[in-house]
């Protein structure tokens, strides 16, 4: 089964927020003096995969906790990309729904990343899902991600601090259970609600979503 939604009380942004905010204050005050990050605006600016005028847009709505969002980046995208998003005929934004803290806290680790870095980090991190997701600190694992992309220990201090960035991620997830009714992980809106494909599918029912749309 796809990772759903469970006792929205909970789960809303309202709660998750609050959840997270005590999480955030109790950072370290050298966080809150660390080197500073970019505007939060440009850190929460989309992240496109493929040509920004491609007729076909795919919005991912995917938790970096979830299992099938991680099987879907790992065996399904790669096929897209060689097929639609390489051939300028679709570009994947990525949209953060996270579902627990460890989701949202890599989430943010992204976004701190060079831009160029966001999509290779995003890879790198579904396919390490395992080993962090389940580390004893997940936020300390998550570090060592974001040393490889090139982060200092600074910026990644500033960026888990950040609790503009964290409600601006909270923020994207509401959009999606709001204007696009998503209820599970990963979700897949084409062309702004045309079309949609839920869960973990093979290649072959997006290649058939999306040739409809090229159509």
């Amino acid at each position: 089964m796809n990772r759903k939604i469970l006792g929205l009380a909970g789960l809303l942004a309202v709660g998750l927020t609050a959840g997270l905010t005590v999480a955030m204050t109790s950072a370290p005050a050298a966080a809150q003096t660390a080197t500073p990050l970019p505007a939060v605006s440009d850190l929460l600016a989309e992240r496109v995969l493929g040509d920004p005028k491609a007729p076909v847009t795919i919005y991912d709505y995917s938790s970096m906790t979830c299992p099938h969002c991680a099987d879907f980046h790992a065996n399904v995208l790669p096929k897209i990309k060689e097929a639609y998003i390489d051939t300028g005929k679709v570009k994947l934004v990525f949209r953060d729904f996270p579902f627990d803290q460890a989701a949202l806290r890599a989430s943010m680790l992204a976004h701190c990343a060079p831009v160029e870095r966001y999509f290779p980090l995003t890879d790198v991190l579904f396919k390490s899902q395992a080993q962090w997701s389940r580390a004893s600190d997940p936020a300390k694992a998550l570090a060592q991600y974001g040393k490889l992309a090139g982060m200092s220990q600074e910026i990644i201090d500033a960026c888990f601090a950040s609790q503009p960035l964290a409600d601006g991620i909270l923020n994207s997830r509401m959009v999606g259970q709001n204007q696009y009714k998503v209820e599970a992980t990963p979700t897949f809106i084409l062309n702004d609600g045309k079309d949609r494909v839920e869960g973990a599918q093979p290649f072959e029912v997006f290649a058939k979503a999306i040739d409809k749309l090229l159509k």
